[in-house]
Parts: C-alpha cells; sequence; structure tokens
C-alpha cells in the first residue's frame, strides 16, 4: 500500500468548492498537492445552498461542523412562489432531523465557501495561476500556468467547472486518438439563463421579515428560451449579429427588465409607518454589481471521466439543473470517493491509478444519474405550459407520507471518509448505504492504526 515515501502528488485545477473540499480532505491525511485556481480572488455566486445530513455529517468528520452551524440558519419550511399566484408548494423539512439525526440548514454560499476556503494552507492554493497546457508522460503529469512555470505531479484532478480547461484539453487528445465517444463531443445543452444574485445585509425594520439571527436574502429570475442550445450557438449568433449581449455586463439589462416583478414579502413604505408589497427591484438595488451574474443552467453527464493520469470533478464531468440544489453536493461527494481512492492507492504507476479512476467513476455514476433525473423533475416546477403547471400541482399537493419516503432515501447515499473519525449515526436516524471507497479506505486506515499501536 502507499507508504510515507510515495505518497502521490495531486494537481487540483479549479478552487470551487468541489475542489476546496478535495484539498481539505488531502490535507487532513498528509498527501501533498496544489490548487490552481485562474482568478485572483473567487467570488462564489450563486443562491443560498441548503445542507442536509449526507453534508453535515461530512462536516462532522472535518470537525468544523459546529462552524458551519454558527453560519447558517435551520430550515423548516420552504415555499415555492409564482408572481400571481402566490406560494404553490411548501415543503415541510421539520422532520428531518427525525429521519436523518440532523436538522437541514442553509446558508449563504459566499460564506461557506470561506469556511472551507480555511481548511486549506494559504501556500497550497495559487491565485491567478490559469493552467494553459497539460502534458503527460509515462509517469508524470505535468501542468504549464499563463506565467510560463510547470508543475508536476501524479494526478491531475480537473475541478475547473462545466467549461473546464482541463477536460477540454483531454477530450482532445481522446479526440484526436479516436477515443471520445460521439456524446462527449456535442456541446453542453441548456434551455433557460438565470440571473442571480446575493444581497448585502438587510435592514429588518425595512424587511420585518428578517427579524431573525441573520439577515441575507438570495434571489434568481429564470428566462426560459424557445429551445434548447449551447454556449457555442448564442456566442456565434450574437458573433454573427455584432451584438455584444452575450457577456456579463448582460445581467444589468436583465436587472432592468424583471426589477417589477413582486416579491412575496412587504416592506415599511417611505414613510416607515405603511406596508408596501416589495420587489425583486427592491433586492437588486441592495445587491453589489459583483454578486449579480447572468448564468446558463447547462445540463449533462459526460460518459468520460478520466483518461491516464488525469480525472474530471464536479460539473467539469456532470453539470446538474441547480432547481434540486444538488450540484455543490454532488462535487463535495465526488471529491470524499475520490479522496478514498486516492488514499487506499497502491502505487503511483499509471495502471493503479487508471485501476482507481475507474472505481471512481463505477460508485459515482449511478447517484449522479439520480441526482440528474431528480432535479429535472425539480426544474418542471419553473417550466412553462402545461408541464410546468402539472409539475406545480403535484408537488403542491404531494401526501405527507410521500414527502417523507422522499427525505429518506435522499438520506441514504452519504459517502464518509474512511480515513477519518468514523461519522456518528445518531438514534433512530436513517443508516446510510456502504459506500465501497469508505469501506476500502477505512480497511486501510484501521489496519494503519492498529499497526502504530
Amino acid at each position: 500500500m502507499t507508504t510515507t515515501i510515495d505518497k502521490p502528488k495531486v494537481l487540483i485545477v479549479g478552487a470551487g468548492l468541489g475542489g476546496l473540499m478535495l484539498g481539505a480532505l488531502l490535507e487532513k491525511v498528509g498527501i501533498p498537492y496544489t490548487i490552481f485556481e485562474r482568478t485572483t480572488t473567487v467570488k462564489p455566486l450563486g443562491s443560498a445552498m441548503f445542507i442536509a445530513a449526507p453534508m453535515l455529517t461530512l462536516l462532522a468528520q472535518l470537525e468544523i461542523l459546529n462552524e458551519f452551524v454558527a453560519i447558517s440558519k435551520e430550515l423548516s419550511t420552504y415555499s415555492t412562489n409564482r408572481e400571481v399566484e402566490g406560494p404553490f408548494s411548501t415543503l415541510d423539512y421539520s422532520t428531518m432531523e427525525a429521519i436523518t439525526g440532523y436538522p437541514g440548514y442553509i446558508v449563504s454560499r459566499p460564506i461557506f465557501y470561506d469556511l472551507l476556503l480555511k481548511q486549506i494552507p494559504t501556500n497550497k492554493i495559487l491565485f491567478g495561476r490559469r493552467v494553459i497546457n497539460i502534458l503527460e508522460k509515462e509517469s508524470k503529469v505535468m501542468v504549464q500556468t499563463a506565467d510560463n512555470r510547470i508543475f508536476e505531479g501524479d494526478i491531475l484532478v480537473g475541478a475547473d467547472g462545466a467549461y473546464s480547461t482541463v477536460r477540454q484539453s483531454m477530450f482532445e487528445t481522446l479526440k484526436q486518438q479516436a477515443r471520445l465517444p460521439k456524446t462527449d463531443q456535442e456541446d453542453l445543452p441548456f434551455s433557460c439563463t438565470c440571473l442571480i444574485g446575493q444581497t448585502r445585509p438587510l435592514n429588518p425594520e425595512e424587511f420585518p421579515v428578517l427579524k431573525e439571527d441573520r439577515s441575507r436574502f438570495a434571489w434568481m429570475v429564470l428566462h426560459h428560451l424557445e429551445k434548447s442550445t449551447s454556449r457555442a450557438a448564442m456566442e456565434q449568433k450574437f458573433k454573427s449579429n455584432d451584438n455584444s449581449e452575450w457577456t456579463n455586463n448582460t445581467a444589468a439589462a436583465i436587472c432592468a427588465e424583471t426589477r417589477d416583478i413582486v416579491l412575496p414579502i412587504v416592506g415599511l413604505g417611505e414613510n416607515g409607518n405603511s406596508n408596501r408589497t416589495l420587489t425583486i427591484g427592491d433586492l437588486i438595488d441592495r445587491t453589489d454589481r459583483e454578486f449579480i451574474s447572468k448564468v446558463m443552467l447547462e445540463e449533462k453527464i459526460f460518459s468520460t471521466w478520466s483518461s491516464g493520469r488525469t480525472v474530471l470533478l464536479g460539473d467539469a464531468c456532470h453539470k446538474l439543473h441547480p432547481a434540486a440544489g444538488q450540484g455543490a453536493v454532488n462535487a463535495v461527494q465526488d471529491a470524499v470517493v475520490l479522496a478514498n481512492l486516492i488514499y487506499t492507492l497502491p502505487s503511483t504507476s499509471s495502471s493503479d491509478i487508471t485501476t482507481m479512476f475507474k472505481e471512481y467513476q463505477d460508485e459515482r455514476m449511478g447517484p449522479v444519474q439520480a441526482c440528474f433525473k431528480n432535479s429535472q423533475i425539480s426544474s418542471k416546477m419553473m417550466a412553462k405550459g402545461f408541464s410546468g403547471a402539472l409539475a406545480r400541482f403535484i408537488f403542491g399537493h404531494m401526501p405527507d407520507w410521500l414527502w417523507r419516503l422522499k427525505l429518506i432515501a435522499a438520506s441514504r447515499y452519504a459517502p464518509s471518509v474512511g480515513f477519518l473519525k468514523r461519522p456518528e449515526v445518531k438514534k433512530g436516524a436513517v443508516v446510510p448505504d456502504e459506500s465501497s471507497s469508505a469501506d476500502k479506505a477505512r480497511a486501510l486506515f484501521e489496519k494503519r492504526q492498529a499497526a502504530v499501536v
């Protein structure tokens, strides 16, 4: 098995949630790694995140659960509203603790990101280092950054998002070798774009609904397209029309179009006495520009996750619709499974690494496909036409027993870290299914612990 001398050196491209989690886990077990992030600072755009038992047990293993609880809020109900109709679905999460042992929490994505970033020593994450070239030899993989520096390692992890540089480089090589499946050569499709943002702390006197411990409000506006398209197609369209619409600046135009959409909450009027209806514009005006972004909601699972010494993680290999809030969770679960398998890697030979990557994809593909399907179903609630109306009716009239079964099913898959303290299973809670990578890492960890004693 891997010894102190031949621990693999891991190069991680991308400092998103998945990349940071992988780094944090490798840090715990002393496996050398370096994270490369092309931007000088990461601004994790997005709405608030819902975190439940599968992620909470992992945070407990990392010994940062208490810190997480301090920056988050328990979530007991989740209501979805339409501008005219009002709430059409209210999901009850109050039974979550009885089912899983943990309540559900909601947290600001930037604040959660900062918590994970704190787990990485500053000398192991290189900001402003854009990877421009990847070269693989039989015994090593090397990356070249834009400042003309070369870094060498045994494993390269592409955790650099939906338009991953690592994936594009890997796929180009496979395509030249006629080894890339046709489906993996197709562009990432999407059928709607999303305007997202997160306000500055709000004044509870202006927004009485927020008179609680914390006062942040996350928001998003969806724009459904007439038909599915791709980023490449949209870029070509606007290039041909000499139109600069498809840029980061387009968020401002959409803000102007959507600012009059009514919110299902009220605030104080200008005189401070009477209530008035609030709109998206009230939130936009209280959101810093850098935290507003227009994004494409791509959906695709690639069939090729690795080649040689390179492997993909998170959105780089599976991009889910955010309706079910599973994108970040799956990236983190990828990191857990990959960390378990790196820990148990017998050697840094190409054959052992290839075998490890296959085990990683075999374990993760099923859960990812299930989440992909669930995300597509959840996205129907925000769809136009009959299908959207039907989905909203079904979710709005779901019986309690069926909702409880969905919560139980969602709690079954919770891969743990085999080389850290075993996660606590609280009395009466659903016991997660076994994870093959965790079992493998646990067996090796306990063997090493016994040898030390």
